[in-house]
């Protein structure tokens, strides 16, 4: 089965520095069909204006990952960290028993576009943890994060696997999924087919029972896909 997320039907808020769609429910957007899939719980899809973003805020158990479409992100956390994350870059924060951060868009001109994605650990109560990292662009599927930190990837604490999909017009790849697991897929940029099914940008999509996906590029294409528990 698989199940189609339009980008068109996500939530939407409007504060005026920030535009964000929602694909799961967050904040005041509530839809009970969407509550995330499995351990994945929060995709938002960010537009953050020059000069602004979010003040300092606590987050206690959960992973929030950080990925960058467009500018930079000012990071600064009760870690003792003072980080800039640029486009193309991973940030993977595991909250633990509690932090404190605040993301800002530095420039003075250009709009910050990025996605943060929130999953919840399989392990309550680590100490908090900062993980940043950029990974060379590579064609088909590149582990960005995983359980083990395997092949360089960040440590998610949970049996989940994050993987950046980049494809040209007319490459395929495949990726087989274990029984009882599932797959959530997230457009980034582009145009793709999952087993036929066309999805856009900012489209995601549910995968389940089945064994096999096969991803094609319609057009040059970026895309987010979650193997989870």
């Amino acid at each position: 089965m698989i199940e189609i997320r339009l980008s068109s039907e996500r939530g939407h808020a409007d504060h005026g520095w920030l535009q964000s769609f929602h694909t799961f429910s967050f904040a005041s957007y509530y839809d009970q069909r969407y509550m995330g899939v499995s351990a994945l719980r929060v995709i938002n899809d960010d537009i953050v204006t020059a000069g602004q973003g979010f003040s300092a805020h606590s987050h206690q158990d959960m992973e929030i990952i950080s990925y960058v479409k467009k500018g930079e992100i000012e990071h600064k956390d009760s870690m003792g960290n003072i980080k800039r994350l640029p486009a193309g870059e991973f940030q993977l924060m595991s909250a633990g028993t509690g932090v404190t951060h605040s993301e800002y868009n530095p420039s003075t001109a250009e709009v910050l576009e990025f996605l943060q994605i929130w999953i919840k650990p399989d392990d309550y109560g680590i100490e908090p943890q900062y993980q940043q990292k950029r990974f060379d662009p590579r064609t088909g599927l590149q582990l960005i994060t995983s359980p083990d930190g395997r092949d360089g990837s960040l440590r998610l604490h949970q049996d989940a696997y994050l993987y950046q999909l980049l494809l040209n017009v007319e490459d395929d790849t495949t990726h087989e999924i274990a029984t009882g697991r599932s797959l959530y897929i997230h457009v980034v940029g582009g145009q793709i087919s999952v087993n036929e099914k066309t999805l856009n940008s900012g489209d995601g999509a549910t995968v389940k029972d089945i064994n096999k996906v096969k991803f094609s590029g319609i057009m040059q294409s970026e895309a987010l896909v979650f193997d989870l528990p």
